[in-house]
């Protein structure tokens, strides 16, 4: 069963207490976006590379004509994409009147062609798309098989080996529940940090896209360690190809060694789809 006070960070003000901090304005701003995740160094700002938040906070900043501060739902890699990325910008009651369609399209004008915004909403002063964020959803695709993928190049991983989703699938439920995942993350990030997670759903599916056969491994749970998602991919591909067996992926987990599981997967087959927020947090900006 999942226990909140396992899987939560310990002593995180809530966003009342949030609203009521000195120097908190008088709304947020949330943006939901997309990018191709192949020409940037992941989303966290770095100074001399090119990030999402890099590129974000500039057309933010060039729209607002002051320093924004900006807070991403869950951060990806360098090479991961994105279809449904949340970010939150505090703003002042008189940036919260400004039209959206101005915003939109002021955004679209400014930002380059691998990153879309998607829609704007308001949400309430204190407001964090990190922090208020209640699940969060990848999905991984794979193309199997001799054939080299056509459309899905840029965001599946190829494997010329066929694999097995059925058997993907069983191994993966040993993964759903409040577990310590320790084993399924990058071995530097996790020392002296919590590595309990709580996962919802693990879905394995054979689905065609654009005329393609694609593996996807959907994974939905409250938030991720990182290099999470690509880990348990590398591990149940293992199971897959037939490597190895279901009970291993059960056994992976229980030792909480980054070397008991599988390899991590190419980051451009990852993409982050989603992020659920409690209802009636954000409003549609008009």
């Amino acid at each position: 069963m999942f226990d909140p006070a396992i899987v939560q960070p310990p002593h995180r003000p809530s966003l009342e207490e949030r609203a009521l901090e000195e120097g908190t304005l008088d709304g947020t701003l949330v943006l939901k976006l997309g990018y191709r995740g192949a020409g940037f160094a992941g989303f966290a700002a770095q100074p001399t590379r090119r990030t999402v938040a890099g590129e974000v906070t500039r057309a933010l900043e060039t729209l607002l004509r002051r320093e924004v501060d900006l807070t991403c739902a869950g951060r990806t890699d360098a090479g991961v994409h994105a279809i449904a990325q949340y970010v939150s910008v505090p703003v002042t009651v008189e940036e919260l009147a400004l039209p959206d369609r101005r915003l939109m399209h002021g955004l679209g004008a400014l930002l380059p062609d691998d990153i879309a915004p998607q829609a704007l909403y308001q949400a309430p002063a204190g407001f964090s798309a990190r922090f208020d964020a209640t699940s969060r959803s990848y999905r991984y695709r794979i193309v199997d098989g001799p054939a080299r993928p056509v459309l899905a190049w840029d965001h599946a991983w190829w494997l010329k080996s066929t694999l097995d989703e059925v058997a993907m699938y069983e191994a993966a439920q040993a993964l759903v529940g409040e577990h310590d995942f320790k084993s399924f993350c990058k071995a530097t990030s996790a020392e002296g940090k919590p590595t309990h997670r709580y996962v919802s759903r693990v879905d394995v599916t054979r689905e065609v896209e654009c005329g393609e056969s694609v593996v996807c491994i959907d994974v939905v749970g409250n938030a991720f360690l990182h290099s999470m998602v690509r880990t348990i991919t590398g591990t149940l591909v293992e199971v897959g190809r037939g490597h190895r067996d279901a009970p291993w992926v059960a056994e992976a987990l229980a030792a909480c060694d980054r070397k008991a599981a599988g390899p991590c997967a190419p980051a451009k087959g990852l993409t982050f789809v989603g992020v659920d927020y409690p209802q009636n947090l954000l409003t549609p900006w008009e």
